[in-house]
């Protein structure tokens, strides 16, 4: 026999009452209208037309019997509960404060609160002691007239003032807590030897607890050179012996970095388990910044870090268990696919430390991060094979194993608590870990005492617990999205999805599409403060990704299960998982290539405030336009236009790139890439910069498709590690280098991604002579190494003469950059000189080897603007156009002023990528020199022009105002109103 089961928002009132719920008549009187007892539940049952909804008993078919499915409407579930909300914020709020407020005002603060909650709390008791004193019970209940009707408005208005003022006492007193809580986790860090010894910069024993996982840091160009890798956990300094050799206990919580000395030494420190107990020789040094958790960073010695761990301590067998879990799972995905491998365990565990930087920044694009964050998705699919679909409510608990195991809700709530915690342990306690495991065990705890399941309370009381607990998490972003992200499924996902069901789009398509939508406004914002810019594929890539999401995450669990028990079974769990992750990887690297698919904002709180009040403005649009389904799909298209960017409809909106370009700069940050025009869709490319996706970008935007050569003048990381990005969908045709390898292990980089890419790598040799199209190019430096063999070219085309095999050898140049592969470029009766990084040793015998090289029309100034120039061969070249690949903001202080001065004396015309942006030249020999940029600072006109009679003076010129900077894309940017889209055009006179 089958009945239909109570609806969600009277959970427990029939169907648990009589094993779960000792509040036998508290729930009945809840499920008939909501009441707590009496003549007062009949009343509002009757008023708000509640029945009474048969509910299914024990079917003699046993607990797992079907039944059949009620709807049911957000509408039913009541006003949102938000007791909790104010409290939790506050909280919240007391506690980021207080992490480094002084004492002195922290204690006036906390006294002042207490004394405000207990006079609420004594008001509202004597308020509710005063009521029932001051009307004296009349007899009878008379009839309804205006006296009785007074008498009640004044015991309602009493009871609401006590339950404001208890309210506000409530919401002091949760204050108090979080600050208190936030000073003494505070003074940890000001407390014993280590921040003195940090400031001293002293070297010092540390006996360590590990706290985390170690994972390797993920390198970033530095200017020429890559950041040195290393090894990063965090763990809590046990015993410290200063250089004097006094040795104190303590428990502070600091910062390891292990510099990384070869793959086995890296592999070893990797291995450590939280809870290992280590002895390091260090230096400790300050925090960046200050305001962090830790009191200190801890630099291992190089001699240590050489070598493996000194352990003093084992972990504890819980976190060995979850160590070999979490091993097994790696084990199990080795062989799949690349993206698979590195995905997998990260869609699991939170096992991160196989993802590529390229794949990182596909997911950052996309806003898919959240699914390498192990959160309440991933608990919730796993406690749905326990308890069912979720989104159930009351029959969730019913339809998952447990019923079929006989299990009680109290039984079901156990297991499910256990799994929660286990959760933790393998998953790490990550902020969003915590968060997802706090309202699990809330809502399990509502399931097993029969109780109503109200998540939204739930969400505000694990915000609670968990920002007494750990007040660190008040400072934490991923913890504000976290819970940003839940409070919209809970609040704004059920409105929309309504919403959208009102105008008959499928209920579960509208709950996907709302839930996504949500969750995207509400941490847009955020991630604007962080990143500062905005993303327009994050909804449908998150869409597309969450049908892979869930088969993921269960194969990927089972997998971590049998694991240690079945290894053959674990690895074809792995195998059936890698596809959907595979998929997943496919959907965020589809969408991060769209031209489109993010673009920059202001960045810092103002920024995220107005992004904040542009989502609010929007969403009523949005609302009214849904009404109109043609409008709709033109606005959609629209939409899609703009992330797709075809480069014929962009370059009529936005002049970029300019009809007939010859050569383009891209702005790729502190680094260098250039791209000369060819024939439609081909390109000869220059070095690609240090950001693959910048760079990756600056092709799609110019059209780029076919590359007959690309040439990396050196190998300094802001020229090459870009490459990726620039063979990413594009057929190469061979990959030219310097004679120096230096440094080695950029070298090798682009020989392992050119060998990926199936790309031949030669040699570049002076007097080598090149044509494609109406491009020709020279090679005019180094020389060959005088020990090398005579490298041999690629074929060259058809129309092209061969390259000059008499080329002379000469001594090797010093350094990398002097060993810069040097371009003289020739396309449309123009002349371009690329000299990569030459510096004046260089430069110098450049000059003395090509004496005829003079009077350029463009120069790519060499070294980013240095001040390293000769001045003789400025002179010589005497440049109508000067052209500077440079960053915002960086460290050097490139490009520097009497480098532009000297160039500008000489009547050149001086664009720089870090305050025009990408700077492309058109033009030819018979109609003139010409140059458009990306950004407002380039708007005068007049580059000297070469004529019969002479040379002309520039005119119009300006010196940029300097302007704030933002990372986007890996690379810093200006930011506001200043960086323009559409792109402005310097013509010649």
């Amino acid at each position: 026999m089958t009945t239909p089961w109570a609806p969600a928002s009277s959970y427990g009132s029939a169907a648990g009452q009589s094993a779960n719920d000792p509040e036998g008549e508290r729930s009945g009187s809840e499920g008939e209208g909501g009441g707590s007892g009496g003549e007062r539940s009949g009343s509002e049952g009757e008023r708000g037309g509640a029945q009474p909804t048969p509910v299914a008993p024990h079917s003699p078919a046993g607990p797992g019997a079907s039944v059949a499915p009620q709807t049911q409407t957000p509408q039913e579930e009541g006003p949102a509960d938000l007791r909790l909300v104010a409290p939790a914020l506050a909280a919240w709020g007391a506690a980021a404060v207080a992490l480094d407020a002084p004492v002195p005002p922290l204690l006036v603060f906390c006294a002042a609160a207490l004394v405000l909650a207990g006079l609420a709390v004594l008001r509202a008791v004597r308020g509710q002691v005063a009521g029932p004193a001051a009307s004296p019970d009349p007899g009878p209940r008379p009839g309804p007239g205006p006296v009785f009707g007074r008498r009640r408005r004044r015991r309602r208005h009493t009871a609401w003032e006590a339950g404001t003022l208890v309210a506000a006492a409530a919401v002091l007193l949760c204050a108090v807590g979080g600050a208190a809580s936030a000073a003494l986790h505070g003074a940890d860090l000001r407390r014993g030897p280590v921040p003195r010894l940090a400031h001293q910069y002293a070297q010092a024993t540390v006996e360590l607890e590990v706290t985390e996982d170690p994972h390797l840091a993920r390198q970033r160009a530095g200017g020429a050179q890559r950041m040195p890798a290393a090894v990063v956990f965090a763990a809590e300094a046990r015993r410290i012996t200063a250089p004097d050799g006094a040795v104190t206990a303590l428990r502070t919580p600091v910062l390891v970095i292990v510099p990384q000395h070869g793959r086995k030494t890296d592999r070893t420190w990797r291995a450590l388990l939280p809870s290992t107990r280590i002895r390091v020789e260090a230096r400790l040094v300050p925090p960046l910044p200050p305001t962090g958790r830790v009191a200190a960073v801890l630099r291992v010695a190089a001699d240590a870090a050489g070598s493996p761990p000194r352990r003093i301590g084992g972990p504890t067998s819980l976190q060995r268990l979850a160590g070999s879990l979490r091993g097994g799972l790696r084990e199990a995905s080795d062989g799949l696919r690349p993206d698979a491998r590195a995905l997998l365990p990260g869609l699991v565990v939170g096992d991160t430390s196989r993802l590529t930087p390229e794949l990182d920044d596909a997911f950052r694009a996309t806003d898919l991060t959240h699914l390498l964050a192990v959160s309440g998705s991933n608990l919730t699919i796993v406690l749905a094979l326990l308890i069912g679909p979720p989104h159930l409510a009351v029959r969730a608990e019913r339809r998952g194993i447990a019923p079929r195991l006989g299990l009680s809700l109290r039984t079901t709530a156990v297991i499910g608590g256990a799994v929660a915690l286990a959760f933790v342990v393998v998953c790490r306690p990550d902020p969003s870990v915590l968060r997802a495991a706090a309202c699990g065990l809330i809502t399990l705890l509502a399931i097993g005492s029969g109780r109503r399941r109200t998540l939204l309370p739930a969400l505000a009381a694990a915000v609670l617990l968990l920002v007494l607990y750990d007040p660190w998490l008040a400072r934490s972003y991923g913890f504000l999205l976290s819970v940003l992200a839940t409070g919209a499924l809970l609040t704004l996902a059920p409105r929309w999805s309504a919403a959208l069901q009102r105008r008959r789009v499928p209920p579960r398509l509208a709950e996907v599409i709302a839930a996504a939508a949500a969750a995207q406004a509400v941490c847009a914002p955020v991630i604007a403060v962080l990143a500062a810019r905005v993303g327009l594929v994050a909804i449908p890539c998150n869409l597309l990704a969450e049908l892979a999401v869930a088969p993921a995450t269960v194969l990927g669990f089972a997998a971590l299960a049998t694991a240690p028990l079945l290894p053959p079974l674990a690895v074809t769990f792995a195998w059936c998982g890698g596809w959907p992750a595979e998929w997943i990887a496919a959907i965020a690297r589809t969408g991060a290539a769209l031209p489109g698919a993010e673009f920059g904002w202001p960045g810092g709180w103002s920024g995220g405030l107005l992004l904040a009040a542009a989502i609010a403005a929007l969403v009523p649009v949005a609302r009214a336009l849904l009404r109109y389904r043609r409008l709709c799909v033109v606005c959609a298209l629209l939409l899609v236009v703009f992330v797709v960017r075809p480069v014929p409809l962009t370059r009529i909106i936005t002049g970029w790139p300019p009809p007939g370009w010859r050569l383009a700069v891209c702005d790729v940050g502190q680094g260098d890439g250039l791209v000369v025009a060819t024939s439609p869709g081909s390109a000869l490319v220059v070095d690609t910069g240090p950001e693959p996706r910048a760079m990756d970008r600056c092709l799609q935007k110019l059209g780029v498709r076919r590359i007959p050569l690309l040439v990396l003048t050196h190998f300094h990381a802001d020229h090459v590690d870009g490459l990726p990005g620039a063979l990413r969908g594009r057929s190469v045709g061979a990959l030219e280098t310097t004679t120096r390898e230096d440094p080695p292990d950029r070298a090798a980089f682009v020989r392992k991604v050119a060998a990926d890419h199936d790309v031949p790598v030669i040699r570049a040799v002076p007097g080598e002579r090149r044509r494609t199209g109406a491009v020709s190019w020279e090679v005019l430096w180094p020389p060959p190494p005088p020990s090398s063999p005579f490298p041999v070219p690629i074929p060259p085309p058809a129309s092209s003469p061969a390259a000059s095999p008499d080329a002379s050898t000469g001594p090797m140049p010093e350094g990398p950059n002097n060993a810069s592969v040097t371009l003289l470029v020739r396309t449309a009766g123009l002349t371009v000189l690329l000299p990569g990084d030459l510096e004046p040793p260089a430069q110098q015998e450049l000059l003395a080897e090509h004496p005829g090289l003079r009077s350029v029309d463009v120069l790519k100034v060499a070294h980013h603007g240095s001040a390293y120039q000769d001045p003789a061969l400025l002179r010589a070249l005497a440049p109508r156009l000067a052209l500077i690949s440079v960053g915002a903001g960086n460290p050097y202080g490139h490009p520097a002023p009497s480098t532009v001065a000297a160039l500008r004396v000489q009547g050149a015309r001086v664009l720089r990528t870090d305050t025009d942006g990408a700077i492309a030249v058109t033009g030819s020999a018979t109609t003139g020199l010409a140059a458009a940029t990306t950004d407002l600072a380039a708007t005068a006109t007049g580059i000297a022009a070469a004529t019969s009679n002479g040379r002309r003076p520039v005119r119009g010129r300006r010196r940029p105002a300097r302007r704030r900077v933002a990372v986007r894309d890996g690379i810093r940017r200006p930011t506001g109103s200043g960086r323009r889209r559409r792109a402005r055009v310097c013509t010649s006179a």
